[in-house]
């Protein structure tokens, strides 16, 4: 099971995490966290989850409205939704966005166990709705080559960069240009793509660590060199396979890219 803590308090998620972990049926859960609604959305972009445990509370953009643009985005998944908040007054609105059960806080252990299993009752529900996937065609980008018209499969672009009117799309061999803008190409195939800033796009099999530079002062220059990244892009890089440079991640995507590494690490334990 992969769940997501939406909270932003450092304590109510540590709390929740805890309880996950003592419980028999969750302790093996994949979890991450988000601290607020705009962090959460791009994990909800880069990964399936099949629960949110979700503040209503929350800096910015509340959970309510997060919850609400789930469910009026046709091309997400959704998953079960379990609010957790201080405030009991929010109830009727929590079960109108279809949420499976509403905690309040402070969370006890066996509320939490309630919730959880009716979680795993919808997910199981749901899936028994689903028909069977079909099998998988590889997927192909049409790129420009030397003037003429090229397919290249999904599986073998590394990254993508926004190039003017443009975008570059990096293999292992060669860089292509494509007439897709970024967002296009993230809209489309957002199991293979993660955006690590406003300017680029890196297909998630090719991560390969991320780590932060020694002097951030640094990485901010390389960024404003290499244009089009986000104004507080450089703090961290990222290493690809195949790619002998790094690429500069924004902050504000490095949780997306961190959560994705995790993911990864535990599917391969």
């Amino acid at each position: 099971m992969n769940v997501l803590l939406i909270d932003d308090e450092p304590l109510a998620r540590s709390r929740l995490r805890r309880l996950l972990a003592e419980l028999p049926e969750t302790a093996q859960a994949a979890v991450d966290e988000a601290a607020d609604a705009a962090e959460a959305w791009a994990l909800l972009r880069a990964h399936r989850y099949d629960v949110l445990l979700l503040d209503i509370q929350m800096p910015g953009q509340n959970g309510m409205d997060l919850a609400r643009r789930l469910a009026g985005d046709p091309g997400m998944h959704h998953p079960a939704i379990v609010f957790v908040t201080a405030h009991e007054e929010h109830a009727l609105d929590a079960f109108g966005v279809s949420a499976i059960d509403y905690l309040t806080k402070p969370v006890r252990r066996e509320r939490l166990a309630q919730a959880m299993g009716k979680a795993t009752l919808w997910l199981r529900a749901q899936g028994a709705a689903q028909p069977s996937a079909p099998a998988v065609d590889t997927v192909y980008l049409t790129v420009q080559d030397h003037g003429a018209l090229k397919r290249v499969p999904l599986t073998e672009i590394l990254y993508c960069r926004a190039e003017s009117k443009y975008t570059a799309v990096q293999t292992a061999q060669q860089q292509y240009l494509v007439d897709i803008s970024l967002a296009d190409l993230e809209l489309r195939h957002p199991e293979h793509f993660v955006r690590i800033h406003r300017g680029a796009l890196v297909a998630a099999p090719a991560i390969r660590s991320l780590e932060r530079p020694a002097n951030p002062a640094d990485g901010f220059a390389r960024a404003h060199e290499d244009g089009g990244a986000d104004a507080d892009a450089g703090a961290w890089s990222l290493h690809l396979h195949g790619v002998p440079d790094t690429l500069p991640v924004s902050r504000r995507r490095v949780a997306a890219v961190q959560a994705l590494l995790r993911r990864a690490r535990s599917t391969h334990k």
